[in-house]
């Protein structure tokens, strides 16, 4: 029999309540679950609004260190319970440090250990640089008990080498956690094309599935996140797709042996000049 594993994104809106925000995250889990999903991706910081389209000293108080934070604590027992996989977005205090964070929670509640964010991105309504350290764990990947993910972190998930990092690893599927939606300094400026694009060429030049769950909803700030989450294939096409506002949890099986094989037949990894990288 042919070795699967069932994927599920979720896209839906977050508010100040970070007690909420967990029970509307269980609600879609547990929906996943209810369809056979096996890994299954929140969006980026769903603890609470967006915080990072301005620079307040106040959300510093909002970060956890990342074993006790509300959010893996809420989500650990659910994995072990639903017997699911769910990658953690979280905002991580570290001592003195602060980072934009993911735990893999495995499906026996266990924590696989932490990614953090290697991308921070600073511009108009993302000025993460004020919050969040550039991540010093380099690129993970994580053996779960339904594969081998790989899970990068919004902005990361435009640099081709972050996937390709990823992909040499030995990742089956990658997983982007986001936040994104409206540009403040231009509203002309509508960048939801070329960040599917992005992440879709990602899954065409590494033979890989790939997984992007972001949010929705207009956030006190006037930030609006365009939603758009998608489930690619190894060609690139979406296989499953939400527009702009729609809420819910997207579901899609792939088989990796056939993803192995066709990985392999295509060269990709065979054919690298890495000497040629430097």
């Amino acid at each position: 029999m042919a070795k699967t594993i069932k994927v599920a994104a979720i896209q839906t809106s977050y508010g100040e309540d970070m007690t909420a925000n967990i029970a509307k995250t269980e609600r879609f889990v547990r929906e996943a679950a209810g369809k056979g999903a096996q890994v299954i991706l929140p969006s980026e910081l769903f603890q609470g609004p967006y915080f990072c389209t301005t620079q307040e000293e106040k959300w510093f108080g909002t970060a956890y260190e990342a074993k006790t934070h509300p959010c893996v604590v809420a989500m650990a027992p659910l994995a072990k319970e639903l017997g699911v996989v769910i990658p953690v977005s979280i905002y991580e205090r570290d001592g003195p440090q602060y980072y934009n964070s993911v735990v893999v929670v495995d499906a026996d509640g266990k924590q696989l250990g932490v990614y953090r964010k290697s991308h921070i991105p600073d511009g108009p309504g993302y000025q993460e640089k004020y919050y969040f350290r550039p991540g010093d764990t380099g690129f993970k990947v994580w053996d779960t008990a339904f594969g081998r993910i790989g899970v990068g972190i919004c902005w990361d998930q435009w640099f081709p080498e972050a996937a390709r990092a990823m992909a040499i690893q030995g990742a089956q599927v990658l997983f982007y956690p986001t936040a994104i939606g409206s540009e403040p300094h231009d509203s002309s400026l509508d960048t939801r094309d070329p960040w599917q694009r992005a992440m879709q060429g990602h899954a065409v030049s590494n033979v890989i599935p790939v997984v992007a769950s972001n949010r929705i909803g207009t956030e006190a700030s006037g930030q609006k996140f365009y939603g758009s989450s998608f489930i690619a294939d190894h060609r690139g096409d979406l296989v499953q797709k939400f527009e702009r506002t729609d809420e819910g949890v997207l579901v899609h099986e792939f088989d990796l042996d056939f993803l192995d094989r066709h990985r392999a037949a295509w060269g990709f990894f065979r054919d690298r000049r890495t000497e040629f990288y430097r």
